[in-house]
């Protein structure tokens, strides 16, 4: 976080006096991966969601199928609002859950970064990660590590992708110095 000073113009009150205000800077990967997370996770969950319900209601209402058309209409129109109720319940645990899953993601992998271990950032954030996952869900131990294993095999996946990020841009700037 930093605190920068910036002088605002002067109001009639305060002709002399300097003003200061306030910055905080987030890094953009705090609010942006996280949200991108619980996107998908509202889509999941809206998908799965109104599909359970959907199931659940025609289980639930087999034994009693309507008999007239408006009887259908209501069946349907039931149905239907049911599947909606689900989807948007099932989608806002969803979001949060993968909401959160990625925000302790980030947050294990800047504190590696500031603590100075950007070099294995990526996989540690993933074997932490998968840690709480395991932690919070209580997970027995081979599946906790199968979790792991899974965590370390993400999180060098990610270190890969932002050495060929970090590859491609000295190459690009290799040859914008060689074309200039």
């Amino acid at each position: 976080m930093s605190v920068s000073e910036s002088r605002s113009r002067p109001s009639s009150s305060q002709s002399s006096n300097e003003s200061y205000s306030v910055h905080v800077e987030i890094p953009p990967r705090f609010y942006l991966l996280p949200g991108g997370a619980m996107c998908i996770g509202t889509a999941i969950g809206i998908v799965r969601g109104s599909r359970a319900a959907g199931l659940r209601f025609l289980a639930e209402n087999a034994h009693r199928p309507p008999t007239t058309v408006r009887g259908w209409y209501f069946y349907n129109k039931t149905k239907n609002y049911k599947m909606l109720l689900g989807g948007l319940s099932k989608a806002g645990t969803d979001s949060a859950k993968l909401g959160f899953t990625a925000l302790a993601w980030v947050t294990l992998e800047e504190g590696l970064n500031r603590v100075g271990l950007s070099e294995i950032g990526e996989i540690g954030a993933g074997v932490g990660t998968a840690g709480v996952f395991a932690g919070v869900y209580r997970l027995p131990w081979r599946t906790a590590s199968r979790a792991g294993l899974l965590g370390v095999l993400v999180g060098i996946s990610m270190r890969t992708v932002r050495w060929g990020k970090e590859r491609l841009a000295e190459e690009a700037q290799a040859r914008n110095q060689a074309s200039q």
